[in-house]
């Protein structure tokens, strides 16, 4: 039988996409990839599918549809769509066929340890049924990581599931993690399969990111769209106050301004700035855009107004895409740090 392998983690955004990714590259065999349980829904061209298969399938260029790796999404739906039998029956029908010509088979479970276990979709359950390995993704906040760990010893049930480790992701010092927790871990029982660095790079998202999150039409700079976001500024002042402000002079900045604030948008043209987001749908004079153009600074255009286009950007989860060349290699650098023989 093929080698599977369920990811699962804690908590959202512990970074087992960006595992499965940087893993598969640094592994360099033919990976397949499924993802039962979606949880980030993308709807475009009339299809359903989840934005963590898209990428993967991307990336890999894998040939399977990222629609057809995961059986669902509602848990209702799912309830009602197959009975104990029949769910574990796709599961494994869907697994046999994604594998084949694979030498690895990657599986992703949800949000967190616990979601799907209504519907036996959960990483413990998948990983059962699949007769998979399971591995556990942790990020590396001292205050709540210990926690993790004794409830994954104490409170979850693996009888039948074969748990092969844990990889300590986004941890701020490494050896000092090692210094402190290493032996504890062990003494539990469970296995570290590696420790991640943290990298800042890796919170950064790009213009091109940011421009398909907001919906927004590029004016201008759009070959420069894969420059990172650093740092944002929101431009309500003059631009007299604003170049004042230390964090208007930090390179890689963001911009959010309105469209008619010319003063604001040609201050952050002349400077280190990664692009600019016009509000309230207001488009600015053609020699603006013109200059943007010839200091290819990206020009984005959205219709909501400054304050929520600024929370929409501050909530944002930078996710890994298929552009990310630089945060790929950085990934698959990581992975080479750790214990690559269990997952091959």
């Amino acid at each position: 039988m093929k080698s599977r392998i369920v990811f699962a983690s804690m908590s959202e955004s512990a970074g087992k996409t960006s595992m499965i990714v940087g893993i598969g590259k640094a592994l360099g065999k033919k990976i397949g990839y499924m993802k039962p349980m979606g949880d980030r829904l993308l709807y475009q061209k009339k299809r359903l599918w989840d934005y963590d298969s898209a990428l993967v399938t991307n990336i890999f260029g894998l040939k399977d549809k990222p629609e057809d790796i995961t059986m669902g999404f509602e848990h209702s739906k799912l309830g009602y769509m197959y009975d104990e039998a029949g769910r574990k029956a796709k599961l494994l029908e869907i697994a046999s066929h994604i594998e084949e010509g694979c030498e690895v088979l990657f599986v992703e479970s949800g949000r967190n340890l616990r979601y799907g276990s209504s519907v036996n979709l959960d990483a413990v359950s998948v990983a059962k049924d699949l007769d998979a390995k399971l591995v556990i993704v942790l990020a590396g906040q001292d205050d709540t990581l210990m926690d993790d760990m004794a409830y994954i010893k104490k409170s979850v049930n693996m009888h039948g599931a074969k748990l092969i480790g844990v990889i300590i992701n986004k941890v701020a010092d490494v050896d000092d993690f090692r210094a402190t927790h290493t032996d504890a871990i062990k003494a539990m029982g469970i296995d570290i399969l590696g420790i991640v660095p943290y990298e800042e790079t890796l919170t950064q998202f790009s213009m091109n990111y940011l421009a398909d999150m907001l919906f927004a039409k590029v004016l201008a700079g759009d070959e420069e769209l894969l420059r990172p976001v650093k740092h944002i500024f929101v431009g309500a002042m003059s631009a007299s106050a604003a170049q004042r402000d230390p964090l208007f002079k930090k390179e890689g900045k963001l911009i959010i301004t309105s469209g008619d604030r010319s003063d604001m948008i040609l201050a952050a043209i002349e400077t280190d700035t990664s692009g600019i987001v016009l509000t309230n749908g207001i488009l600015p004079s053609s020699n603006i855009i013109s200059k943007a153009a010839m200091t290819k600074i990206p020009l984005l255009l959205v219709h909501s107004d400054t304050f929520r286009v600024a929370k929409q950007v501050d909530d944002a989860v930078p996710l890994l895409t298929k552009d990310s060349a630089e945060k790929i290699g950085i990934l698959e650098k990581s992975a080479k740090g750790l214990e690559l023989a269990k997952f091959g």
